[in-house]
């Protein structure tokens, strides 16, 4: 799934060559594309239909384009890309993609945007946002590289917690935009392992956490995203290249960047968690 690097590269396409044009018209080509839109597909086209697309924001994973004009004032175009939805900007003469989901054509005759999305995890709504955040996304934590992210109170919070350090980072509510794969790589930048409890972390390890985090980030907005398969581009149809440089992700049985230590695979929720056995021993259990 897009984590914020992902999701920030396209809002910044977004913003480049959406923001202030006029919609001239959409078709929805799959119902999965706009089930978050309570009223249904044909209220989402009526709204949609004649709204300009003032700016491009972004929240954690989420992306939303308020709404100007007479039936769409104080509303947002909301969009999740889920595992693999993305938002083309495609010239009017471009082929169809396969799994083309929903079309926006604009007054200007310009290009159009596309949302393509092969497994239909993602979706978008026309939702209530008053000028601000669309209600629907408030309850996202701002991310760390916002500058208004405070890092006392994330610090606080994070340490008030019992629970594994991973699943915190994990926890939109607590931090925005990290996911699997950020998660692993600020861990092993941090040395600790993703099952160490966060309310035994002292300051100076939290503070080298989120130094992590935040380099990592900063790191893979700088190469685009990371793009394993064809699923993640940016607007223009572009991958991500921060998967070369990925220290631990994936990296199973292949040598630590750090130590040479190969790299262990671990199950968790759901999913998979990679780690230095080195660099990043696993806790020892709490006594009873």
């Amino acid at each position: 799934m897009p984590e914020l690097p992902e999701v920030e590269v396209v809002r910044r396409g977004l913003e480049q060559w959406v923001a202030g044009r006029t919609v001239a018209a959409v078709e929805v080509h799959h119902p999965r594309a706009v089930r978050r839109h309570l009223e249904g597909a044909d209220h989402f086209v009526a709204t949609m239909t004649g709204a300009t697309l003032t700016a491009a924001h972004r929240r954690g994973k989420y992306l939303w384009l308020p709404l100007a004009g007479t039936d769409s004032s104080g509303r947002a175009l909301v969009a999740h890309l889920g595992m693999s939805g993305q938002l083309l900007v495609e010239k009017p003469s471009a082929p169809d993609e396969t799994h083309l989901r929903a079309r926006f054509t604009f007054t200007d005759g310009g290009r159009e945007l596309r949302f393509v999305d092969q497994r239909t995890f993602g979706g978008l709504a026309v939702e209530d946002s008053d000028g601000g955040i669309p209600n629907r996304l408030a309850h996202i934590a701002i991310d760390p590289l916002d500058e208004s992210f405070d890092v006392d109170a994330f610090s606080a919070a994070l340490r008030r917690r019992h629970t594994e350090v991973k699943r915190a980072l994990l926890d939109q509510t607590l931090i925005g935009g990290v996911g699997n794969i950020y998660a692993d790589e600020a861990l092993w930048r941090a040395r600790l392992h993703g099952a160490r409890p966060t309310d035994r972390l002292s300051r100076a390890q939290v503070g080298d956490l989120l130094d992590g985090v935040r380099d990592v980030l900063g790191e893979a907005l700088a190469q685009g995203g990371t793009s394993f398969d064809s699923l993640y581009v940016d607007v223009n149809g572009q991958s991500g290249y921060f998967s070369r440089f990925l220290a631990v992700y994936g990296q199973a049985d292949r040598p630590c960047p750090r130590c040479g230590t190969p790299i262990r695979r671990e199950s968790f929720m759901n999913r998979s968690s990679y780690s230095c056995p080195t660099c990043q021993p696993r806790p020892r259990a709490r006594r009873s």
